[in-house]
């Protein structure tokens, strides 16, 4: 076998002349007339002849070409195709050539569907973006373990538990999407990491709220016109969360009732039906003052693109000292009518915006409430500009 390998030499292979020359073993070098050259190996496998290339020459040297022959000799002998073996090793290799920023990219993408408007406003995708992706990103797939991750998070566990929460979630979620691709990882690994982090310390703390009896004297002190102001007064009257009012379209207006689409709606998705808030004179008066400012469709639109953002009310309060914030009035609604009024919990939830009951409740259930709605807010408006009243009492059938 020693005399029927080596045949070949390096100058003998630049000198070859156009055909095929055998280096012993099964291994040959294929010389075309243009000067080109090309390694393949010839094997037989359970009295199958395969024939396998090995690449090119000189990319491919003489010694890398033994090298290469060799080893699939020693697969060959052991029964198996080092073709198929070669594919085999291949598949796993490119495996680990994803990394966790484009699998992040592809499950996002394959979820925007599901996502309220498609995921554009970065909700879904933040909590990786900021959190993960930075130290991870980076790293193939299949090298993503407890460890990693625990030493990812760590750093938040403790100080920002909600969004260690979320990052983690989201980490998961990636880690299905990539075992559902077909890449080899570790699908415990998100579980194992919290595991290694432990028991987070932090104790949630609610949105700070007004009390309901100071909003009137706040509301009061609205009083410059600002896209701001205007704002805020709006949020209070209505009591919707921040998004869906910054987000506002005068076509979502007709006669006094606003009509949010379903999908701007927290918790509502695909096919949900729009929400309708009652909009009392004192909101269409805000309304009124606000459409000089209107831009592009929206009511309250940003000085350069787009719309006020979220910070614009939040940081009036903190200018002005207060440890309030405006999602808190939401709060303060619910308590004025829990404490001041008779109104059914249906009636109140609906008034916020919550989905209330099953799916079978609500498939028999078709009313939102709409005029119950109307004189519960018309009540909290004459709270709110002082004009006061006597106790309010709503049944559901009224």
């Amino acid at each position: 076998m020693a005399r029927e390998l080596n045949r070949l030499n390096t100058k003998g292979v630049d000198a070859a002349k156009p055909g095929k020359h055998a280096d012993g073993g099964g291994l040959w070098l294929v010389k075309h007339e243009n000067g080109k050259a090309q390694w393949f190996l010839r094997v037989t496998v359970h009295g199958r002849r395969r024939e396998m290339g090995l690449g090119t020459y000189p990319t491919v040297s003489l010694k890398d070409a033994r090298t290469e022959a060799a080893k699939w000799r020693t697969v060959a002998a052991r029964g198996l195709d080092p073709i198929n073996e070669r594919e085999r090793e291949r598949a796993a290799s490119e495996k680990q050539l994803h990394l966790f920023e484009d699998v992040a990219n592809d499950a996002f993408e394959s979820r925007k569907a599901e996502l309220k408007g498609d995921g554009k406003a970065g909700r879904w995708f933040s909590p990786l973006k900021v959190h993960v992706l930075p130290r991870m990103g980076k790293k193939p797939i299949g090298e993503i373990d407890q460890r990693l991750i625990r030493d990812t998070l760590a750093p938040i566990w403790h100080t920002k538990p909600e969004a260690a929460r979320k990052a983690l979630n989201r980490t998961a979620i990636c880690m299905r999407h990539a075992a559902a691709l077909g890449y080899d990882v570790d699908l415990q690994a998100c579980d194992k990491a919290k595991a290694l982090l432990g028991q987070r310390r932090h104790t949630p703390q609610n949105i700070p709220a007004m009390p309901w009896a100071e909003v009137p004297a706040f509301y009061a002190s609205l009083s410059d016109g600002t896209i701001a102001h205007l704002a805020l007064r709006l949020l209070i009257l209505t009591g919707v969360r921040s998004a869906p009012l910054r987000f506002m379209c005068l076509d979502q207006i007709e006669g006094d009732v606003w009509t949010i689409p379903g999908e701007v709606m927290k918790g509502r998705k695909g096919k949900t039906p729009d929400f309708r808030v009652p909009l009392t004179p004192e909101a269409l008066a805000v309304i009124e003052q606000a459409k000089p400012f209107a831009r592009g469709g929206y009511l309250f639109p940003s000085v350069r693109v787009g719309v006020i953002s979220d910070a614009t009310m939040s940081r009036l309060m903190e200018r002005r000292k207060m440890t309030a914030r405006p999602h808190g009035f939401r709060s303060s609604l619910r308590d004025w009518i829990a404490e001041t009024t008779e109104t059914p919990y249906d009636v109140a939830e609906t008034t916020l915006g919550h989905v209330v009951g099953g799916k079978v409740e609500r498939a028999y259930r078709r009313t939102d409430f709409l005029e119950q709605r109307r004189k519960l807010l018309l009540r909290w408006a004459n709270h709110v500009t002082g004009k006061g009243g006597k106790l309010l009492r709503l049944v559901e059938n009224e």
